[in-house]
């Protein structure tokens, strides 16, 4: 598989009928590795391993709705109270993540009231922290450590 702009992870791959498959260490089982599967496996081993986020707050694939919202998202991480921390959305490396791309995702988060948001499509990622109060969202550089977070 291609070369991402993540760290370099070891991942368990099988093959079964000529068909890739990789662990998905969340939902604990083997999963058709697609291309935008090989990004979300990047994504959660980066949001376990490099921003310290516990693994038992994380959910992929989980549809959520809140009000009038309903999403589906690839990566759901929680705060220890059960509100919702992260919104992530995965897209294969040949999506390219335009203004519409991000502004769905990006009005899902504003009325989950979470407090940031990712999208990549595996080479280029884009960070924001939710400012739900002014409905609006500010670029990062990065996610902060979950563990510096504001309790």
């Amino acid at each position: 598989m291609l070369k991402l702009n993540f760290n370099s992870y070891n991942f368990k791959i099988k093959i079964k009928d000529n068909k890739k498959f990789i662990f998905d260490i969340i939902r604990r089982k083997y999963i058709l590795l697609t291309p935008e599967e090989w990004v979300r496996q990047h994504c959660l081993r980066h949001l376990i391993e490099e921003l310290n986020i516990p693994a038992s707050l994380i959910q992929v694939e989980k549809a959520i709705s809140t009000g009038n919202t309903k999403g589906r998202f690839d990566i759901i991480a929680f705060n220890p109270d059960g509100t919702v921390y992260l919104l992530v959305e995965c897209k294969a490396v040949n999506v390219e993540i335009d203004q519409s791309v991000f502004d769905q995702i990006a009005r899902y988060a504003l009325n989950m009231k979470n407090s940031y948001l990712m999208v990549t499509n595996g080479l280029s990622h884009y960070f924001c922290q939710i400012d739900n109060e002014q409905k609006q969202y500010l670029f990062l550089e990065q996610i902060p450590n979950y563990q510096e977070r504001k309790r």
